[in-house]
């Protein structure tokens, strides 16, 4: 692969390049940590390598990037009293907002946000509301910016009737075939669930939900949390930004926040945490009360349950096909990693019924 320290002498710092270091545990883009001296001392910048398998046009990518910043900044500028940072785009050499590798391959750099720090388990119940209320305050942000100025860079990004078609077309004879009892199980899960897969886009087709601007993979682990105040300030790894529902932005944050134990632990460890979907719900939903519908509230349940059960599907399709899409560490975690998420999605359906009453709690405050 090209050197990431030859890469990063392709943008415009204002300093000399000290280091270049892997960074991160990211599942798609190489990610690495750049320290520059300059006169406003040392300072650390993220260098990334887009992933050409996942987005194959990433100049759409940065397109929307840049859209998001035009649209957002002004509106931070304007509220100096709220802290919440978004990653700047530090241009390259040639003035544009990327290069390229000699293979093609797009490598683009943002500002750091430092004095700050993520997390892979939610550990308090004020912690959950804080990445509530980040979401909710990123989806006000970015609710009034047209969808139609974002290019749509990964189609078909959280339809679960793809997903499944996807699966259906892998499973009978995949490149990695796997008769173990955790994939049988898997099969088994898939199949049980797979009429109700629709459920989003069904209601989306009839008008109930609507199109609008989202980040598209709001896990915990891209939520920044400032180191002094514990404060939820950014939300960070936008590339998935694009026109989506804002169902798969919450689904995704109570799936990924509410299962405390984390996502590649073992089985038996694995619950949806009530109290925590309370606290992330108190959070969220009084940021986007003024734009949302009767049928949002309606359909919270559902894109919880539903974005649990599609990523254990992904991860599951992708354990069959070889893992082409995530990254892995190690044999087999691709299938550890779906046995995770469908646990998690067994223990939200035992409780649908406290679910959907904490939504109800919850919006009559919001």
């Amino acid at each position: 692969m090209t050197d990431p320290a030859a890469i990063a002498r392709q943008f415009a710092f204002l300093g000399e390049i000290l280091s270049v270091d892997e960074y991160g545990s990211g599942n798609v883009n190489d990610t690495y940590l750049v320290r520059v001296a300059g006169g406003q001392g040392i300072r650390d910048f993220i260098l990334q390598r887009l992933s050409p398998t996942v987005f194959p046009r990433p100049e759409q990518i940065m397109h929307n990037l840049r859209v998001l910043d035009n649209h957002v900044r002004p509106k931070l500028l304007a509220s100096p009293n709220q802290r919440w940072e978004l990653p700047s785009i530090v241009p390259s050499l040639s003035g544009a907002d990327y290069c390229r590798d000699d293979d093609g391959a797009v490598w683009r750099t943002q500002t750091f946000i430092a004095d700050t720090q993520t997390f892979d388990a939610i550990t308090s119940e004020a912690q959950a509301e804080e990445a509530g209320r980040a979401l909710g305050f990123f989806h006000a942000l970015i609710h009034d910016l047209p969808a139609h100025l974002l290019h749509d860079t990964l189609p078909g990004f959280h339809v679960t009737p793809g997903y499944l078609a996807h699966y259906a077309a892998v499973a009978p004879s995949p490149p990695r075939p796997d008769s173990s009892p955790e994939a049988l199980f898997c099969h088994q899960f898939i199949d049980e669930r797979k009429e109700a897969g629709e459920v989003l886009e069904a209601a989306r087709a009839r008008g109930e939900l609507h199109s609008c601007p989202i980040h598209g993979d709001p896990k915990l682990t891209n939520i920044l949390f400032s180191r002094d105040t514990g404060q939820a300030i950014s939300l960070i790894d936008l590339d998935t930004v694009k026109p989506g529902l804002l169902h798969y932005d919450i689904g995704d944050c109570l799936r990924s926040c509410c299962n405390a134990a984390g996502e590649d632990v073992p089985l038996a460890e694995v619950s949806f945490n009530l109290a925590y979907c309370a606290a992330i719900l108190r959070g969220y939903l009084p940021q986007v009360a003024p734009f949302f519908s009767v049928a949002d509230y309606r359909y919270l349940y559902d894109a919880v349950r539903l974005i649990t059960f599609e990523l254990g599907l992904r991860f599951f399709s992708d354990h069959l096909a070889g893992d082409v899409y995530f990254r892995i560490r190690r044999p087999g975690q691709n299938l550890h990693r779906a046995m995770v998420q469908f646990a998690l999605c067994q223990s939200i359906e035992a409780q649908e019924r406290e679910i959907k009453k904490i939504v109800a709690e919850c919006g009559k405050h919001a």
